[in-house]
Order: structure tokens, then sequence, then C-alpha cells
């Protein structure tokens, strides 16, 4: 029995220490993660998604034209006949105009990407470059054209790119918060520590961060409204020839972002109310 005890208190003792080393060696090559830290992090993934958003339709990269506000194409199928329209024969007409068209058209917030027969994407933000590569027979209702309008006269990337811009501005600020040190105690033996941050400096990040996501709010909200009510014309209009959709993709971007701004703009608010419950009580 002893010899057992001897044995497992040795190895308890053994792993124990291993333990000890492996949290030394982790804290040696990986930084203290602190809760500004995560906060950061945050925020660096939904400049990211912003980035990736704004990024979408711009090249012919093979991700790029996946990330679209409105996809407008050509695809014959049964008109919806409705008591509303005056003259239901036009579909009929424009099913004979179209004849055998593939086009599609995807657009983003600076640019437009075309595939005019199910091969390559073609991507510029100059809608008279994409029309000249394609023919008359590929695009019978201009929807080159209707494309660069709806980008033209709907789509508005300034708000993000503002947010962007302050999101940065938060993340420096965020930056410059105290991390995690060691100092000696009246007793002479080391502890972690670590200072509150400026007041000031939180709450000018606060009020950075909350105004970032409220632009996120509008431009996102804005950009689905808009890219819905477009998918939904362009379709009626194309009843029995053309097929609009949303771009899945770009509305998790911007839902995700603003999401992820939210976070950062309440925990830092929670971080600001409990520093000063904490400076009261010391």
């Amino acid at each position: 029995m002893a010899t057992t005890r001897s044995g497992t208190s040795s190895s308890s003792s053994t792993t124990i220490i291993s333990v000890r080393r492996f949290h030394r060696g982790w804290q040696r090559f990986v930084p203290f993660l602190g809760y500004h830290h995560v906060l950061m992090i945050l925020i660096v993934v939904a400049i990211i998604l912003l980035s990736l958003l704004l990024a979408g339709c711009s090249s012919s990269s093979p991700l790029i034209p996946g990330i679209f506000l409105l996809s407008i194409y050509y695809k014959s199928y049964e008109a919806h006949p409705d008591t509303a329209q005056v003259d239901y024969s036009f579909y009929t007409a424009m099913q004979r105009l179209t004849g055998n068209a593939e086009l599609q058209a995807r657009v983003g917030y600076f640019g437009i990407c075309v595939n005019p027969d199910g091969g390559s994407w073609l991507c510029s933000n100059n809608a008279t470059a994409l029309a000249r590569e394609v023919s008359v027979d590929q695009d019978p209702l201009n929807l080159i054209w209707l494309a660069a309008q709806f980008k033209d006269m709907i789509v508005f990337p300034y708000l993000i790119i503002i947010a962007i811009i302050f999101a940065f501005i938060c993340l420096l600020l965020l930056a410059t918060f105290p991390g995690w040190h060691e100092e000696e105690d009246s007793e002479g033996s080391e502890r972690e520590v670590k200072p509150f941050p400026s007041r000031p400096v939180s709450q000018i990040a606060l009020a950075i961060i909350f105004i970032a996501s409220i632009f996120v709010l509008v431009s996102v909200l804005w950009q689905h409204t808009a890219s819905v009510a477009a998918s939904v014309i362009a379709q009626d209009f194309g009843n029995g020839v053309v097929k609009s959709g949303v771009g899945t993709s770009a509305m998790v971007m911007g839902w995700f972002a603003f999401t992820l701004l939210i976070i950062v703009t309440i925990g830092l608010l929670v971080m600001i109310l409990s520093i000063r419950v904490l400076s009261s009580m010391v």
C-alpha cells in the first residue's frame, strides 16, 4: 500500500510540474490575453468583413465575383399572368427577343461582374467597357446598363468606408490600454497586475465604435432593402425571361460585421461602467 501511495503521489507531482512548465512556456510565446484584446480581435474581424464586402465584384479573382449585392440574369421560364397586366403578349415578344441569351450581371459597391456565356467572369467598374465585350444577342435587354444604374444611383458605400476608418481608430485606442505586468508587492513577492485604462480614452473609443456601428447599420439596412426592391422590380419587369437575386454572402458579411461592432460597443460600455464601480469601491 505504501508503495502504491508513493507512486501515485510522485506521478501526480510530476503531472503538476509538467502543467506548470507548459503554462510558463505558453506565456513566453503568447502574451496574456486581456479583455481589450478580445475586443480588438472582434474589431479586426469586422474590418476584414466590411473590406471584403466593399471589394465585391471589383475584380475577376476566384472569390470576389461571389460577393455581390444584386444579380440579374437571363433565364426562360413561364411568365406569371396577372389581371393588372394590360398587354400580356408583351412577355411573349420579350421571350422571342432574348432568344438563347444567358448573360448574368452581378453588382458590387465598386464594380460590376458579367458572365456572358457561362464561362469566366469579366469585372470592371466601367459598364461601358463591359458592354463592348458583349454582343447584342448576349444582352438584348441591356442588363449591364441596368446593373450600372443600380450601382451608380442606389448603392452608397461611403458610410461603410467611414465606419472602417472609425473602427480602425478605435482599434488604435484599445491598443493603448495597459496590459498585464509583474511588480513586487510590499512583501517582496511578484504578482501580476493590470492598471485601469484611461477613462477619457475609453469614452472616446466607445463613442467612435458606437458611431461606426450606426453607420454600418444604416448602410447594411439600406443595402438589404434596396437590393431586395431592385431584385423584385427587375424580375417582374422581365417576367418570363429575367431572373434576379440578392447576394447572400454580402448580406451575411454586412450583418455579421454590424453584430461584431455592437458586441464591441456593449463590451466597452460594460468595461467603463465596471471600472467606475470598482473605482468608487477603492
